[in-house]
């Protein structure tokens, strides 16, 4: 049997060095080559240096969050297969505002589940379609007093919002002025996440 010339790459993108340090000796265990990053940011300055075959990343993290993150992931480089791996919504399907092809809510899935997925996102790279932009982007309640923040999918840049209510909303991005039109939808129970359906700003 021919022995492959080369490992496929991982890249883990997560705040909390604990979960960056045991995902990348659980992966390295498989035989997968690892590059870690702990923000947005980091991740981005891995993808300049060199392409992963599959992302794996978290969502709240600081300075560059996973939102923006992957708005940028699927815009430049929707052939990269995306694993979100976050507490911040619940249940197994992809939550209509997370650009991923994959997700796991954190502490409710197995390791083999992930490695049995990943191997799947890796069977499907011949295949994938080179889809682009979508017209989804983010929002979730940041502190107790109501305040949201957006991601704009224009600029890819997240701001606060203030007085908004469930159903539909709308505030013009604080970076670049485009009005973003957006839909509370419903409130996780005992958590300060709120998945929510965004258009694209107009």
């Amino acid at each position: 049997m021919t022995q492959r010339t080369f490992r496929y790459r991982i890249l883990v993108v997560d705040d909390e060095e604990a979960l960056r340090n045991i995902g990348q000796l659980l992966l390295e265990a498989q035989g997968y080559e690892v590059v870690c990053a702990e923000d947005g940011f980091e991740g981005l300055a891995a993808l300049k240096q060199s392409l992963p075959d599959i992302i794996i990343s978290d969502l709240r993290m600081p300075n560059m969050n996973g939102f923006e993150f992957l708005s940028v992931v699927r815009r430049r480089f929707p052939i990269i297969p995306v694993i979100v791996i976050s507490g911040e919504f619940l249940g197994v399907s992809v939550p209509e505002t997370v650009l991923a092809d994959a997700f796991f809510s954190k502490g409710a899935y197995t390791i083999p589940e992930l490695f049995e997925r990943i191997v799947d996102l890796l069977h499907e790279l011949p295949t994938r379609p080179r889809v682009g932009k979508s017209d989804k982007a983010a929002v979730w309640v940041m502190n107790n007093k109501g305040t949201v923040a957006v991601t704009c999918s224009e600029c890819l840049r997240t701001f606060p919002v203030t007085g908004v209510s469930e159903g539909a909303n709308e505030a013009d991005c604080d970076f670049c002025s485009c009005r973003v039109h957006f839909e509370i939808i419903e409130k996780a129970p005992n958590r300060d996440a709120i998945p929510s359906n965004v258009p694209l700003a107009d």
